[in-house]
């Protein structure tokens, strides 16, 4: 029977924690997932050291991965700045941390397919999740993990998925001599900002984010690197010096950094799915893992107490989403808007690159603390 505890639509980071977290619980998972594993995706590839011990907790190793401690930082004309990240982070691509986490929830006895959702009802106390092939399934919870933007939004009629997004997403990896394994740099250009970092094969991850007003004076991602892009100095030796790996590079587009609901019908929203923090603030990989765990501890709570109804645990899932998150959210669409605004823009990422305390508490107020394991 197609009959589960709890249902995961999408096998990301937050999906994917959730399923290993949830088996641990015992509890009958299934992932749909519309992609095999392995697969690369457009991402910082820069996971903060906070969720690592809550990963130790539910026996997830990662594989060899680069330690990194300092964040570089240039304006549009090249003031540089580096500072120490209180916490540091971890270099590792979404290509391989997706695919250790689909392991061990295999191993913990998770099921995951590979479907598209099509629609996820709730009647009478239980969700019927149906994929593109008609096939339905049955659980008492559903987790929303499928990311950024997925039809299921249009179907939840989720406003921000009706509105144009200006921002678009691009990443490659690229061999390069001498680039240093500590450093995660953020180097920023007209209309959007790049972030490189190394991965554990020591290819460096080159990721931007980009308005499309900015990307049209080009219209395809070599000539834009060339025109706009390499304006800044730094990006420029970069793209000069560095080999490309990728046939082509990855691409996003209406990336929306609007405000979203937690829950949508009484599915549980993780990760992407529930608010997207802007590149800019870092950290999008470890809010997603976190959310995971607040989920997953909840669910459980559910299961455990028979005292506790599902309206009380979404007012408590609301309410914890919202006092974990909410701040760091709000700084990463504050600072949005400024750079939506170039003249401000300009001033403000001059200001940032020659101020270490300005960037150090940006850094803070959008870096978490470290999370506790099972």
């Amino acid at each position: 029977m197609n009959l589960y505890d709890v249902i995961i639509v999408g096998g990301g980071l937050a999906g994917l924690t959730a399923a290993i977290h949830l088996r641990r619980k015992n509890y009958h998972v299934l992932v749909i997932e519309k992609e095999p594993y392995p697969h690369h995706k457009v991402c910082g590839e820069y996971l903060s050291n906070e969720v690592l011990p809550y990963l130790n907790s539910l026996d997830v190793h990662l594989p060899t991965t680069i330690s990194i401690d300092t964040l570089e930082f240039s304006s549009q004309k090249g003031s540089l700045l580096r500072l120490s990240l209180p916490l540091g982070g971890v270099g590792i691509s979404r290509y391989a941390l997706d695919h250790t986490l689909y392991e061990k929830a295999l191993e913990t006895g998770a099921t995951v397919i590979f479907e598209t959702v099509s629609s996820v009802n709730f009647k009478s106390s239980a969700f019927t999740v149906e994929t593109d092939n008609n096939i339905k399934y049955t659980a008492t919870f559903v987790l929303g993990a499928y990311g950024k933007r997925s039809n299921l939004d249009k179907f939840f009629k989720r406003p921000f998925f009706s509105e144009k997004s200006p921002w678009l997403g691009v990443k490659a990896h690229y061999t390069i001599p001498d680039f240093p394994d500590n450093e995660v740099g953020l180097h920023n250009f007209e209309g959007g900002y790049a972030g490189l970092s190394k991965t554990e094969t020591g290819a460096v991850n080159f990721c931007y984010l980009t308005t499309y007003k900015s990307f049209q004076q080009a219209g395809n991602i070599n000539s834009f690197n060339e025109a706009v892009v390499a304006k800044n100095p730094f990006l420029r030796a970069f793209l000069d010096e560095a080999t490309p790996l990728f046939d082509s590079p990855l691409s996003i587009a209406q990336i929306s950094f609007e405000p979203k609901k937690s829950i949508e019908d009484h599915m549980l929203m993780c990760g992407d799915t529930a608010g997207l923090i802007h590149p800019l603030c870092g950290n999008g990989m470890a809010i997603a893992i976190h959310s995971a765990k607040i989920a997953s501890e909840m669910i459980d709570d559910y299961f455990q107490n028979s005292n506790i109804t599902r309206e009380e645990l979404e007012i408590r899932y609301q309410q914890k989403w919202s006092q974990v998150f909410r701040n760091r959210l709000r700084m990463g669409r504050y600072l949005q808007s400024l750079l939506m605004r170039p003249l401000v823009a300009n001033a403000l990422l001059s200001t940032v690159a020659k101020s270490p305390r300005l960037l150090s508490e940006i850094v803070k107020r959008t870096h978490g603390k470290l999370i506790e394991g099972l």
